[in-house]
């Protein structure tokens, strides 16, 4: 591959995964650019970038999807190069090839791996044809038309994904194969909704599994190294609340294992820039889940422990370099949880809730992530992560009272959050001991609910709150007429 360095990169998305490829590119001395909608036009990447380019869409998430749009704007502003983030258009082929042809340089891997490992009937199929290990599974696409009979073949419990599908959409446990025909039917409208596309498969589904993910890093010149495994069992609806690494779940042995083996399937796919192969965990064996063909929203956790900058490494391998260091180079060093802050009422079954950023007040010394800021205003018009609570601890015990100590201290008022839930998540003895699988939330419905307070404690709560208030403050303040028109008087 021929050396393209750039000097400028823009970035072509929103929110805190802006701000955190901002925080990097301009360290680096390059020029950082932005596309924003203008229900962005002031959030903190706008006014981060160095220059921030509007664009337009029939919604706002209709804008940061819009390649064409993207592509010709940022040529036009000069960027030599464009970094997708996560979500949107990161594993878009068709933008990739976009990007390239428009003489920018796109910052992940090449449109073919984006299309061999970002379908998932394909990568699936890629990484059993090279033996690593695979669930006993059904695709539609190997025969539409008995399907049904080879998913039925498969047994009980089984999971129905849409085959373009991700972050947990259209995904159908089935545990009842009566029921199967229906629940097939479900996931196809789903995928068709989503996705716009209705293909599906079916794959043994794994009882209480922990959900392992190893990050690894290709670049050009055929050098492929991992960065070691998270652990994102901590899941709702099939989407994370809570990361970390190392896992407290794995052997030495099993670590790895595991670890090699994703590293062997980005090896084969000769895979280049950050990507993330995805594993179910259980009871000793593991088995491929898909692979995420760009930077996850879980990236930090891995910068933590191992001190490598991936958005970094994402720009120097962009660039054509080689990675510059073997795997016994990377070591892990302590412990590292992120929490998603989201904004959303886990007492209301985690729905999503809106409303102004009336305060905002990160805790000192933790990393925090995010791309809100005071006076802004949370709709329904995004994902509702909020920010990204990130803690280092010499051990797992240490980093979970930081975790702790940093909820406590995060002050966010005026948009309902998962705050609380997180505080009584860390507080769980199962939690604590590193005892947890992909549904261990849905088993602690508990954790959900908000704790009732008794009735002296309202009180007191609601006179604090009310002395806050400005016409409260401003007639307590007041000096009454009789004494203001008496002057200087003294008795």
């Amino acid at each position: 591959m021929t050396a393209r360095p750039f000097t400028s990169v823009l970035v072509a998305n929103r929110g805190e995964i802006s701000v955190r490829i901002l925080r990097t590119v301009q360290a680096l001395g390059m020029e950082g650019l932005v596309v924003y909608h203008a229900a962005d036009a002031g959030s903190p990447a706008v006014r981060m970038a160095d220059r921030a380019i509007e664009i337009d869409g029939s919604t706002p998430v209709a804008a940061y999807l819009d390649a064409a749009q993207i592509v010709a704007k940022a040529s036009a502003a000069g960027a030599q190069a464009i970094h997708p983030g996560y979500g949107f258009l990161s594993e878009n082929a068709e933008f990739a090839r976009a990007v390239a042809a428009a003489g920018m340089v796109f910052v992940g891997p090449t449109p073919d791996a984006i299309e061999l490992m970002g379908d998932k009937v394909r990568a699936r199929n890629f990484v059993e044809a090279r033996g690593f290990p695979v669930a006993p599974s059904a695709i539609e696409d190997d025969d539409p038309d008995s399907f049904v009979e080879r998913a039925r073949a498969v047994g009980a419990p089984l999971l129905i994904k849409p085959s373009a599908g991700g972050g947990g959409k259209g995904m159908r446990i089935v545990r009842d194969l009566a029921l199967l025909d229906e629940e097939i039917e479900r996931a196809r409208s789903e995928g068709k909704r989503y996705f716009g596309d209705g293909r599906l498969y079916a794959e043994r589904y794994v009882e209480r599994p922990r959900h392992i993910e190893v990050q690894v890093l290709g670049d050009a010149h055929g050098n492929v190294v991992h960065l070691f495994e998270r652990e994102c069992s901590i899941q709702r609806r099939f989407q994370k609340v809570v990361e970390e690494s190392p896992s407290p779940g794995l052997t030495p042995a099993e670590r790895a294992r595991i670890c090699e083996v994703a590293a062997g399937i980005a090896r084969a796919a000769d895979y280049r820039n950050a990507g993330t192969v995805e594993f179910i965990y259980g009871a000793g064996e593991f088995y491929f889940l898909e692979m995420n063909t760009r930077l996850q929203v879980e990236h930090p956790v891995t910068e933590e422990v191992t001190g490598i900058d991936l958005v970094a490494e994402q720009l120097r391998i962009a660039m054509g370099a080689p990675l510059g260091y073997a795997q016994d180079d990377v070591h892990v060093s302590g412990h590292a949880i992120e929490l998603r802050l989201y904004a959303e009422d886990p007492a209301r079954d985690f729905s999503p809730t809106t409303g102004p950023i009336l305060a905002y007040r990160p805790p000192e010394g933790i990393r925090v992530d995010s791309g809100i800021a005071e006076g802004g205003v949370v709709t329904a018009n995004f994902d509702p992560m909020l920010a990204k609570v990130i803690v280092h601890g010499d051990s797992r015990a240490h980093a979970i009272e930081r975790a702790k100590q940093a909820l406590a201290d995060f002050v966010l008022l005026g948009c309902k959050t998962n705050a609380g839930f997180l505080q009584r998540l860390l507080a769980d003895p199962d939690f604590a001991a590193g005892d947890m699988h992909t549904g261990s939330i849905a088993e602690k419905p508990w954790l959900a609910q908000e704790p009732e307070l008794d009735e002296q404690r309202l009180v007191e709560l609601l006179g604090a709150a009310s002395l806050l208030l400005v016409p409260v403050r401003t007639a307590a303040d007041a000096v009454p007429l009789q004494h203001a028109t008496m002057g200087a008087w003294r008795n």
